[in-house]
C-alpha cells in the first residue's frame, strides 16, 4: 500500500488578486448559511466567549472539531493562553445569546442566570441543546484569523435525538431557523 502524497503546507497568495476585492469577498460569504455557535473559556481574568459561525467537525478518530477567530478578536489572547474551551450550539430560541456574544465584551457575562461554571473551570450556557468540551489540540495563525482545532473530550446533548428547538442559522446578516423541504 503506498502512501497518499501530503499537501503543502505553504500558505501562498496567487500574484494578481485585483479581480477579488474585499468587500466582494465579503458579500459571496455572507450568501453561505452558518450555524452559530458560542465559545466560552476560562482565563486569569475571568470567563470569555464570543460568537462563531465557522464551526466545522474535522474528524470522527479522534473526535475533533474547529473555528476561527479573528486577530482583531478581544477574546483572541484568552484564547490563545487556553488549554479547552466549550462550544454551545445555538438554538433558534437563543438568538439573545449570539448577540450578547457578538458585543459588547465586558456585558457578555454580566447576567449571571444565563451560565455556571463546569468542573473543570469553563462558562457553559444555560439552555444549549448540545455542547461540546473539547482541549486545544492545534492553532493555526493563517490570514486575518486564527484556526482552533480542537479535541472532543465531552458531548453534552439533551435532545433525546429530537431537537426541542431548531438551530439558529445566520444568513446574509440575520438570524434564521431551518425549515424541512420535506421527503
Amino acid at each position: 500500500m503506498t502512501e497518499a502524497p501530503r499537501p503543502e503546507t505553504e500558505f501562498r497568495i496567487p500574484d494578481d488578486l485585483s479581480g477579488i476585492t474585499a468587500e466582494q469577498y465579503r458579500t459571496s460569504m455572507r450568501h453561505y448559511p452558518a450555524g452559530v455557535t458560542v465559545v466560552t473559556l476560562s482565563s486569569p481574568r475571568g470567563p470569555i466567549g464570543f460568537t462563531a459561525t465557522s464551526f466545522a467537525s474535522l474528524s470522527l478518530a479522534p473526535p475533533l472539531v474547529s473555528f476561527n477567530i479573528a486577530h482583531t478578536s478581544s477574546s483572541l489572547s484568552a484564547l490563545l493562553d487556553a488549554e479547552s474551551v466549550v462550544i454551545h450550539f445555538l438554538g433558534e430560541h437563543q438568538q439573545h445569546l449570539a448577540h450578547r456574544f457578538s458585543s459588547n465584551a465586558d456585558e457578555r457575562f454580566s447576567d449571571h442566570s444565563l451560565w455556571t461554571t463546569l468542573d473543570t473551570g469553563e462558562p457553559v450556557l444555560h439552555g444549549t441543546p448540545i455542547w461540546l468540551r473539547a482541549t486545544v489540540h492545534r492553532l493555526i495563525p493563517i490570514g486575518d484569523h486564527t484556526v482552533v482545532a480542537g479535541l472532543v473530550t465531552r458531548v453534552h446533548d439533551n435532545t433525546d435525538q429530537k431537537p426541542a428547538a431548531a438551530p439558529l442559522l445566520y444568513y446574509d446578516g440575520r438570524y434564521y431557523r431551518p425549515t424541512s423541504l420535506g421527503d
